[in-house]
């Protein structure tokens, strides 16, 4: 059975909250998006992270320009995390088809309280 379209506004607000959180913490397609876009606009976790890296194409290059713009970016550092997280990304990709829909859920649950204690011990 195919899941019910979200609305616009929904989607809107989904990605509103992404560049919000993007922009304030440097974070916004996996820890903002991808668990609203299960949670409320009903993809799965799948649909939901290819979605995501779609969002992070454009909130990334504006808040590139932006901050290059303010002589925030630091060319080099961002080539050498950059290069290598594709390849992360094709590994990534590679592992999620290989695992179920609820491990994938389970282990993005696990990852954020790991993140969240060692962000409060700070």
């Amino acid at each position: 059975m195919a899941r019910a379209l979200p609305s616009v506004a929904l989607l809107a607000g989904i990605g509103i909250a992404g560049g919000f959180f993007g922009a304030l913490f440097g974070v916004g397609g996996g820890i903002v998006v991808v668990p609203l876009l299960i949670a409320a606009a009903g993809f799965g976790p799948r649909e939901a992270a290819g979605t995501s890296l779609g969002v992070i194409g454009f909130t990334a290059v504006f808040g590139m320009l932006a901050f290059a713009a303010l002589g925030e970016v630091h060319w080099r550092d961002a080539a050498l995390v950059g290069a290598p997280a594709a390849l992360g990304t094709l590994a990534g990709i590679w592992l999620q088809r290989r695992v179920s829909s609820r491990f994938l859920v389970l282990a993005f649950a696990a990852f954020i309280v790991v993140v969240a204690i060692r962000l409060l011990l700070e």
